[in-house]
């Protein structure tokens, strides 16, 4: 008898690698603009959100079997909420970036650690960890985002380039996000090429042919 969960064409790999991914595609786009404004970092930060939370979304049902779809759900509810929000072009400012990238951040980052803290005794030990230590990271993002003053701005003059520059806040949260995002596609797609041990198969999938 072939059981569902050998049945399955995706697993937990597969999930860190789609993260990877985008999360990667949303760093380069940091790194490589020379615009770290309000607006673009919403714009960076929706795609991201919203590719991500598909990826929960789908997951969900291609890679947890029945029971085990409610924290993928709520992740992926949270995400898409947060990247529909992002979207909305009239209020794309610096005080929307700051509200909703560490809303996102704290609530998701929380909800992610813990569920990953509860299932480190489960088969899935290591997709346990690897899911505490972006929760974790996640958590650090809103909590780093907190220390920035909205509001900062410094003048600096650089003379090789013969002109005046200006070290705002949200130039700043842009590139926190920049970096976070960068570190997760590091770690998340380190986790998902790593080889791990294959789950001890339930009673019920011991059958005798």
């Amino acid at each position: 008898m072939t059981s569902a969960a050998s049945a399955r064409t995706l697993d937990v790999r597969h999930l860190q690698l789609a993260r990877a991914a985008f999360a990667a595609i949303a760093a380069i786009m940091v790194t490589f603009s020379p615009d770290h404004s309000a607006s673009v970092g919403l714009a960076v930060f929706s795609g991201f959100a919203i590719a991500t939370g598909i990826v929960f979304a789908v997951a969900a049902w291609l890679v947890f079997p029945a029971g085990q779809r409610g924290p993928s759900v709520l992740l992926a509810s949270l995400t898409l909420l947060a990247g529909l929000v992002a979207s909305i072009g009239p209020w794309r400012s610096t005080a929307t970036f700051f509200a909703v990238v560490i809303s996102w951040a704290l609530v998701t980052g929380i909800v992610e650690a813990v569920v990953a803290f509860r299932g480190r005794a489960d088969a899935a030990r290591a997709a346990s960890r690897d899911g505490l230590t972006i929760g974790v990271l996640t958590i650090v993002l809103g909590l780093a985002l907190l220390l920035v003053q909205p509001g900062y701005a410094l003048d600096y003059y650089i003379e090789d380039a013969g002109r005046s520059f200006t070290l705002t806040g949200i130039t700043i949260a842009v590139g926190v996000f920049g970096g976070y995002a960068a570190i997760v596609a590091v770690f998340l797609g380190i986790a998902g090429f790593s080889p791990r041990r294959a789950p001890a198969p339930s009673p019920a999938d011991r059958s005798i042919p």
